[in-house]
């Protein structure tokens, strides 16, 4: 079986073009990681994501711990089957769902006891536990569990829950079933403290892992904060190995992340969005519920390829406006396009030298503004 592995193929200052090889096939980067948190991109079938150019996809463990249930997925062939999505697949360890559940969660140093917002069940997910789940969930990368620590938090309280993450990350690292293809993720934590994260970097290079994530980060502290954080971490990660920004984010998070040497991405804010009428075009979002768009025979964005500009704006507000399905499938299918395309670029940004102009480009197009209505 093919091992996991990384090459890093091309640098422009900070900005990297690699290939991350798994057990279930290789994935360029940057790349930007559809998320699947169910087993499922919701709305979409698993070819329609892929022609989107999504090489890998995000599953979640909480919700799949507790619907239907890892043993279950485990009995029926694994993740990828049970979801017929035939490329790898990265699972986040269920830290973040677990702790934004303040109410009905204990955490101490074992693990966390937390109830199931699903049918008030108790649960309990620790290192060793999140491990077990995310091999019977056969996921290609496992995120190592750790306490995503609130925004804002004092100097104490961050230092504290890093400490407790990185004492987590070892009992990850001692739990995970080494196999050729796949591989456990450590994750960087410490908020906006520049000394926080480089004892967390330290730490977690001690331990050793084939790749490392930076968390804590886009949960409030604004795009100033989490870049000038990002300065302070990615130069202390080692180079040959991928470094994923986790929950980000914006287009223009992606470009300015990218800028500063990160691999990997993921979100939840172009299928999302696509949900609920906003979509990503190449001069900035627009919301085609306005009523702007009601007699629109235009696409949606011509220099973005997608199935929804196969369809006037008029017709997909209508659908919106109709609330039929379609509407809803159609934005989101646009959303990963322009991600995946837009991930493309800065690829082949980075091959050849470009990768500033591109993202001044970039940004010049997104401030132009959607095109004007029509009179």
């Amino acid at each position: 079986m093919t091992p996991f592995g990384f090459q890093l193929l091309a640098e422009d200052g900070s900005a990297r073009r690699g290939r991350l090889t798994t057990a279930h096939g290789t994935v360029e980067t940057p790349a930007f990681m559809t998320v699947g948190t169910a087993g499922t991109v919701k709305g979409l079938q698993p070819q329609e994501v892929a022609a989107t150019g999504a090489e890998i996809i995000l599953g979640n463990t909480y919700h799949l711990m507790l619907r239907p249930g890892a043993e279950r997925i485990a009995r029926l062939g694994g993740l990828h089957d049970f979801m017929r999505w035939p490329g790898p697949i990265l699972t986040d360890s269920g830290g973040f769902q677990v702790m934004s559940l303040s109410k009905l969660r204990r955490l101490e140093e074992e693990g966390v006891t937390f109830r199931s917002h699903i049918d008030g069940s108790y649960h309990q997910l620790t290192p060793e536990r999140a491990m077990e789940i995310q091999h019977l969930l056969d996921s290609d990368i496992t995120m190592a569990l750790d306490e995503c620590t609130p925004y804002p938090a004092d100097h104490a309280t961050a230092e504290q829950s890093m400490e407790l993450s990185m004492r987590w990350a070892k009992r990850c690292k001692a739990a995970f079933v080494e196999r050729p293809g796949y591989a456990l993720v450590g994750i960087v934590q410490g908020s906006v403290y520049p000394d926080l994260r480089a004892r967390s970097v330290a730490a977690l290079t001690e331990i050793g892992f084939p790749g490392y994530a930076i968390g804590g980060l886009a949960v409030g502290e604004g795009q100033e904060q989490m870049l000038e954080t990002l300065e302070a971490t990615t130069p202390l990660l080692p180079r040959d190995k991928p470094r994923y920004l986790m929950g980000v984010g914006k287009p223009d998070d992606l470009v300015k992340a990218v800028l500063r040497g990160v691999d990997m991405f993921d979100c939840v804010l172009p299928t999302r969005s696509g949900r609920t009428g906003q979509a990503f075009t190449s001069r900035g979002a627009v919301n085609i519920r306005n009523a702007r768009h009601q007699d629109d025979p235009r696409p949606l964005d011509e220099e973005t390829p997608s199935p929804a500009s196969e369809y006037s704006r008029a017709y997909l507000h209508h659908l919106f406006r109709a609330s039929e399905m379609l509407g809803p499938i159609l934005l989101t299918l646009h959303n990963l396009c322009f991600y995946q395309q837009l991930m493309t670029r800065m690829r082949r940004a980075v091959e050849d030298q470009q990768m500033d102009e591109m993202a001044k480009a970039f940004f010049a197009e997104q401030a132009r503004g959607d095109i004007p209505p029509l009179c």
